[in-house]
């Protein structure tokens, strides 16, 4: 697949087929996303990748969790405050999303429904989970969002669907006890992979993209 093509038809898919992914494929994402790169070649990303019993035990615990109003407590804390104007795009992004898929303001039911998703994983049948030592700052964490979009872009050429989230990090307790990841990585992000539902309403929503006059500022050119 073209590079274009690939960052264009790439969305976040919030619901998967249960159909396995082959693990030769598999590997070659992976392989093919490792030539990112990184300060100095220093490669600080280890990959951790949940699929089958594993993953569908650590479904049920997030499911568990979710049900039970457990705080999240991922190893990156979320944001406790937005500058206002990421405030307004997100606030956007609810409105528009909500919208789409027929759900009234304060239908808190329906809502919830939605936001659930999350803690299934998105019915996904594989999630990387993307790991950096505990010691790296900002910079490193920088290298594996690279690699992130690498794996997304890759995943794209075979036709597999992905969605990176933090919710899917929100209970690292959780997944530390289903995978033997070290207390000296920090679970950063998880990228669920698959193929999308084409009879989910959730995968025909498209979020929308910023101007560039609004976010590319020309100097010289």
């Amino acid at each position: 697949m073209d590079v274009l093509d690939a960052l264009n038809s790439r969305f976040t898919c919030r619901a998967f087929k249960r159909d396995p992914i082959n693990g030769e494929i598999l590997l070659k994402i992976i392989e093919n996303a490792t030539r990112s790169p990184s300060w100095a070649n220093t490669q600080p990303w280890e990959l951790y990748i949940a699929g089958g019993d594993v993953l569908e035990s650590i479904r049920k615990c997030y499911m568990d969790s979710f049900r039970g109003d457990v705080p999240t407590d991922p190893d990156i804390p979320f944001m406790s405050e937005w500058p206002a104007q990421h405030q307004e795009r997100m606030k956007e992004l609810g409105i528009k999303l909500y919208k789409h898929l027929g759900i009234s303001k304060g239908d808190r039911e329906a809502i919830n429904a939605s936001w659930k998703l999350n803690f299934k994983l998105f019915g996904a049948p594989i999630v990387i989970y993307l790991c950096m030592h505990e010691t790296l700052s900002e910079w490193s964490m920088f290298d594996l969002g690279s690699l992130s979009q690498s794996i997304m872009l890759a995943a794209q050429e075979y036709g597999i669907d992905s969605a990176p989230a933090v919710n899917l990090v929100a209970y690292p307790k959780i997944i530390r006890k289903a995978i033997e990841i070290p207390d000296e990585l920090s679970i950063v992000i998880g990228i669920a992979l698959g193929y999308k539902d084409n009879d989910s309403p959730q995968n025909t929503f498209i979020s929308s993209r910023m101007p560039l006059d609004e976010v590319v500022h020309l100097n010289g050119i």
